[in-house]
């Protein structure tokens, strides 16, 4: 079994109102003494919430210290346009970025509608990352899907994808979540088969509503085990137990992939804190004592 206390790094979507600010500063506040290794923070086509993105990857960088990291897509933008706004984030002290391909649009028909390259943007998160790199020496993450992306025609063709990505200069690959580690382990195996040699980082979901979860799997094709349900069945109403079971499901998951020699681990936060701190903590990941937080806020 391997010892050692594990990286983790966690995931944020930018806030759309006030009180959805306060409780992203909230989340932050209780994550950041944890010391991830980064946060990234979410991004959708359109320039609203381009500027939510950038404004919150430049505050948690500037006021917690911690290396923040922007998500980028291939939705909605020229080539130029996403260069200029990488060397924005450059300049602003900003070296890590995630490169994605994106989902259509919710008006055609979002991750289940049929994806088409803007014209004169970068057409495919190869090429993102590819063109991210010529800009600036960017640190790039990438996903990963052990399940398989949904829009790809084979498991196949969605590896080989992936070794493009990283042939072009990604440096991590953050995976979509799943609650099976045995498709997680199935898939570094292929990986390794395909010479795919950057570190394949779990994503972890902690369930806070388990339809929510269902219905998140389902877009994303990502398996729901039947003993989930059968876990979580009845908590509908009794939100004190279904976070208790929610925090002891994927504590289990962790130390499960941390005895097999897994030491990285990146959480799809929701913006909130509880469930992912009580989980690390069990992972052997501690805050810093309160006399050596920084301030956040």
């Amino acid at each position: 079994m391997t010892t050692g206390i594990p990286s983790v790094s966690f995931e944020f979507f930018p806030p759309k109102s006030e009180k959805m600010e306060q409780s992203l500063w909230n989340a932050i506040q209780r994550l950041a003494p944890l010391e991830p290794a980064f946060v990234s923070v979410t991004y959708g086509a359109g320039g609203s919430t381009r500027e939510r993105t950038h404004a919150t990857v430049t505050r948690i960088q500037k006021e917690t210290g911690i290396p923040a990291a922007a998500h980028f897509t291939c939705v909605g933008a020229t080539r130029e346009e996403i260069d200029s706004i990488a060397r924005t984030y450059w300049d602003a002290g900003i070296r890590h970025l995630l490169a994605l391909r994106g989902d259509p649009p919710e008006s055609e028909g979002g991750l289940s509608g049929t994806y088409t390259p803007h014209p004169g943007g970068y057409a495919y998160a190869a090429d993102l990352v590819a063109g991210l790199k010529k800009v600036a020496d960017f640190e790039i993450s990438v996903a990963a899907y052990p399940e398989t992306h949904p829009a790809a025609p084979s498991a196949q063709f969605d590896l080989d994808n992936l070794k493009r990505k990283v042939d072009a200069g990604a440096t991590r690959a953050i995976s979509q979540f799943f609650f099976d580690n045995d498709v997680y382990y199935r898939f570094l195996d292929r990986c390794a088969a395909a010479g795919i040699n950057v570190p394949i980082v779990p994503g972890i979901l902690p369930i806070t509503n388990f339809a929510r979860a269902v219905e998140f799997a389902g877009k994303c094709g990502a398996s729901m085990p039947k003993g989930l349900a059968e876990t979580f069945e009845g908590l509908d109403g009794d939100p004190e137990t279904r976070q208790l079971v929610a925090a002891t499901v994927a504590a289990e998951q962790c130390q499960a992939l941390q005895a097999q020699g897994i030491r990285d681990f990146h959480f799809y936060t929701l913006n909130r804190a509880e469930l992912t701190v009580a989980i690390c903590r069990r992972l052997g990941v501690r805050a810093r004592q309160r006399g050596e937080t920084q301030a956040v806020g």
